[in-house]
């Protein structure tokens, strides 16, 4: 086979930096759009992108020339370096991330839950929420590593 051709998905979760509410009904759709565009010429496709007031989920593709690690920072300091400019100056991610495989027949099933972010909320903590991904996904961890 002279091609290699790959479609992976994945459900992308981090926060601000503490879970500080940076994110404005002003900032959200910037900040949005921009990640979109970034990653974008990245070679990544955005399936749905949402953003709460102190994180993101976001559906995407992972390109088959980068790795995970390096698409998440290669989204996160241009992202970072924009909120700073049109909100606050002392803004930062969180240093980790959370992300998660999705098949392409539960695509639209996650595409609704993140589209679905300020109604799911209103029952769960983002703290809540992502402890429970990691639970369903079987991954180990310390606590105490998780948050900063």
């Amino acid at each position: 086979m002279p091609q290699s051709l790959a479609k992976v998905y994945l459900h992308v979760i981090f926060s601000t930096k503490d879970r500080k509410p940076f994110v404005t009904p002003k900032t959200k759709p910037i900040l949005e759009a921009y990640i979109v565009s970034v990653a974008s010429n990245l070679g990544i496709y955005t399936e749905g992108i949402y953003m709460n007031s102190d994180h993101v989920h976001w559906l995407c593709t992972l390109p088959r020339t980068l790795t995970i690690a390096d698409m998440i920072q290669k989204v996160k300091i241009p992202s970072s370096n924009k909120m700073t400019e049109i909100g606050p100056k002392d803004f930062h991610w969180q240093k980790g991330y959370g992300t998660f495989s999705v098949s392409q027949s539960k695509l639209d099933i996650v595409k609704k839950y993140i589209q679905n972010q300020e109604e799911h909320h209103k029952h769960m903590t983002f703290q809540e929420e992502y402890l429970k991904f990691l639970e369903e996904y079987g991954i180990d961890y310390d606590l105490k590593y998780v948050w900063d």
